[in-house]
């Protein structure tokens, strides 16, 4: 653990040092790389000299405890400094353990409604509304990039990015389907019924980690539909990129200019093309995969939100909450802080 904690301390200085050289400022791509390394390096850095404090403040109590006059302050210094150094010993456990290179990244959310007509697309839009609300508690700030409503409400697809500290390391486990069972509003019988929304969280991708060829893309310009203002309907600023060797369509129609909504379909493009390569890397990665809190396919069911019973269940890990209406006020702290303690577990265990 300490070989690990100086070999941090000892990385984090050289990129300091680095940073203040001129050569490395000049060129952009370097500096951005090494900031993003900096701030991942930063926390363990700091636990590691406040460690180091400690044990400095034990041997100093050592030493004092020799001087009889001084035995007495000496204990209790040396008692509370090694309580401190038990916990945060414990503490480096966690904190070491590898870390997921695209936690600190924002994201981009694409919610569909799926199984259930009307009632999947009116889901999909308290998705969405669980979401917005989730951010603004977490002082994020969300972005609509394009939405398709359902003809009854809620929508048909929906895409936003949403941008803060640590996104991804907090909603990269809501990627999948959600399942609903309650009465619809357009059930006239009052009957329980079952739909499904899926969920794709993908962390937003900079220049510097994939790139995309002009000539394998078409670029197709239409009119936008749904809100937007005067030039809804009458001016062709929306924009469908497809990217030909993948066959990924992605669309953006909520910027006012052509020019807005390209450079935010071209973003999307980038995560939708990272995230498919990162689905591959881990599906070679065979038991490994399965290994994870859930595999973050679209298909794999991860949560029933039952208004009937008043309950949220989060089929990976066993875990339900009998407070819906606090989740889906945006209330989703305590889940997601189970998700991660028990993908931290399993990787203490060395699963």
């Amino acid at each position: 653990m300490i070989e690990r904690l100086e070999n941090i301390e000892k990385r984090y200085n050289e990129i300091v040092d680095e940073l203040t050289r001129p050569e490395t400022l000049s060129d952009i791509k370097k500096t951005t790389a090494l900031s993003k390394e900096e701030a991942q390096l930063k926390e363990n850095y700091d636990a590691y000299q406040e460690y180091k404090k400690i044990l400095n403040n034990i041997e100093t109590a050592k030493e004092l405890m020799k001087d009889s006059d001084m035995l007495e302050f000496a204990k209790a210094e040396y008692n509370e400094n090694e309580e401190k150094r038990k916990k945060m010993e414990q503490d480096f456990e966690v904190m070491l353990l590898p870390k997921d290179p695209n936690d600190g990244k924002d994201v981009i959310v694409e919610i569909r409604g799926a199984a259930g007509g009307d009632e999947a697309n009116i889901f999909a839009g308290d998705l969405y509304r669980m979401y917005t609300y989730y951010a603004e508690k977490n002082g994020w700030k969300i972005e609509e990039l394009n939405a398709e409503e359902g003809t009854a409400g809620g929508y048909s697809q929906v895409e936003f990015k949403i941008k803060g500290d640590n996104v991804y390391s907090k909603l990269k486990y809501e990627s999948g389907s959600h399942r609903v069972q309650r009465v619809p509003l357009t059930e006239s019988n009052g009957r329980i019924q079952t739909s499904t929304a899926t969920v794709l969280v993908m962390p937003e991708v900079d220049d510097i980690d994939i790139e995309i060829k002009e000539s394998d893309l078409r670029i197709d310009t239409f009119c936008a539909s749904g809100h937007g203002g005067q030039g809804v309907n009458t001016t062709p600023s929306a924009v469908r990129i497809t990217h030909l060797p993948t066959n990924t369509v992605v669309t953006c129609q909520n910027q006012r200019s052509q020019i807005q909504n390209k450079a935010e379909a071209l973003e999307v493009l980038k995560s939708r093309l990272y995230q498919m390569e990162l689905e591959r890397q881990e599906q070679e990665l065979g038991n490994e995969r399965r290994n994870k809190i859930g595999t973050g396919d679209r298909s794999e069911k991860i949560r029933t939100y039952n208004y009937p019973q008043n309950r949220v269940t989060d089929h990976r890990i066993g875990f339900s909450t009998m407070q819906l209406q606090r989740v889906m006020d945006g209330e989703l702290n305590e889940i997601i802080n189970a998700l991660i303690t028990e993908d931290q577990a399993r990787k203490l265990r060395g699963e």
